[in-house]
């Protein structure tokens, strides 16, 4: 499993801030430890400003590298964002090429992205990392591409920056109602089933193998993998009943797709989020 991050990533936080520093550092520590899936590790891509600009405005790109003020209440100005947005898009870029070379490949960075839309920043993310790979990876000659988004929050950034893009599709599950407060029907190229709060970790999967039957139906070449794990029993800010062995299912069910994919690191707020992507990561190496 390539594993991509920096740790540089880590040095930007607010008090009390759910999205910290932590998430990684803590899940660096605890893949260098475990010997059960073997860690290739490597650093984010250079980023050339062309591939963002596939996603974003020039007027948003430039807000995100200025920061002056915050964006809203959940997403601060922090010193050197628009650096570490960047690294960010880095990571997946560097796990898109790797899942076309045939490699297993996690993007393990911060901030997130699947909230950020063409123009604004939102929900923790600033540039959309996911939906920027993606579009790299349909420029480079890849004919059908999809996003399958197992954060429990709607990826509303990713489906509006890939509404109606040619040979692009996306996939998402995520609970309704809970924030963006998007996501509740499906539209053209964006496929979205909802999940109520609290429901059963059957009813989760339920959704889930339906979701990935459409996903496979659309026949991709290519799929990039929004991992959230705040669908999780314990995470601060869903109300979601998924234990670490579901994880393990949902990497092991894109494994069976056949299809080559990358995955990128979403949300994921408790304390245990080293543990649930190492079963991510066991499901999709087959330990």
């Amino acid at each position: 499993m390539i594993t991509i991050t920096d740790a540089r990533c880590t040095d930007y936080h607010q008090a009390r801030h759910p999205e910290r520093p932590q998430r990684i550092s803590e899940t660096v520590e605890r893949l260098k430890l475990q010997h059960e899936v073997a860690i290739e590790w490597a650093e984010p891509a250079a980023i050339e400003e062309a591939a963002i600009l596939r996603a974003h405005t020039v007027a948003h790109l430039h807000n995100v590298q200025i920061a002056s003020e915050p964006f809203d209440q959940d997403t601060p100005n922090y010193p050197k964002i628009g650096k570490h947005a960047r690294t960010s898009v880095g990571g997946a870029m560097r796990a898109m090429a790797s899942a076309r070379e045939g490699k297993q490949a996690f993007s393990l960075l911060r901030p997130p992205g699947h909230h950020a839309t063409r123009d604004r920043a939102m929900g923790f993310c600033y540039l959309n990392s996911i939906a920027i790979a993606v579009l790299a990876a349909r420029a480079a000659g890849v004919k059908r591409v999809a996003v399958f988004d197992f954060d429990v929050h709607h990826g509303n950034g990713t489906e509006s920056i890939l509404h109606k893009q040619e040979g692009c599709a996306f996939f998402s599950i995520h609970q309704i109602p809970a924030y963006p407060g998007s996501g509740g029907k499906s539209f053209d190229n964006c496929h979205n089933y909802p999940v109520e709060p609290d429901a059963a970790r059957e009813l989760w999967r339920h959704s889930a193998e339906k979701a990935l039957a459409d996903l496979k139906a659309f026949k991709p070449d290519l799929i990039g993998v929004s991992a959230g794990f705040d669908a999780y029993k314990r995470d601060p800010l869903c109300q979601q009943q998924l234990e670490a062995e579901d994880f393990e299912w949902v990497g092991r069910s894109l494994k069976k797709l056949g299809t080559p994919f990358f995955s990128v690191l979403e949300g994921g707020y408790s304390s245990d989020l080293p543990d649930l992507i190492l079963a991510y990561m066991k499901g999709i190496s087959g330990k």
